[in-house]
């Protein structure tokens, strides 16, 4: 007998990045609450997201080239880490499994999509 997963983790990658339709749809159809870092996913039909803001990410970036053109030795930069973190939620997603999101979580929420 197979075992079935309670629930599924999928980590942010390019792989899976090109194909968030359709994990969105095998999550979905499959009945697997299903949660991703990057928020594209829960954008594509995805139960939700938690992981770093991109908008936040590429504005390091570019804070970081800003100093590099200015002069600054790439070697002399910190390293930075993300700072800005998101968690969204699809409320149409978590109807379809049949789960009750608690209003705890819906406020602790950046963003719940409808």
């Amino acid at each position: 007998m197979l075992a079935r997963a309670d629930a599924l983790f999928v980590g942010p990658d390019a792989f899976f990045d090109s194909r968030r339709v359709q994990f969105a749809i095998l999550g979905a159809s499959n009945r697997i609450p299903t949660s991703y870092a990057p928020r594209e996913f829960v954008e594509a039909g995805g139960l939700m997201s938690y992981g770093a803001n991109i908008a936040d990410s590429f504005h390091q970036v570019g804070r970081y080239t800003g100093q590099i053109l200015k002069g600054a030795k790439p070697a002399d930069q910190p390293v930075v880490q993300s700072t800005k973190f998101e968690f969204v939620l699809n409320l149409q997603t978590a109807r379809a499994l049949g789960l009750t999101i608690p209003e705890t979580l819906l406020a602790t929420a950046d963003e719940v999509i409808q």
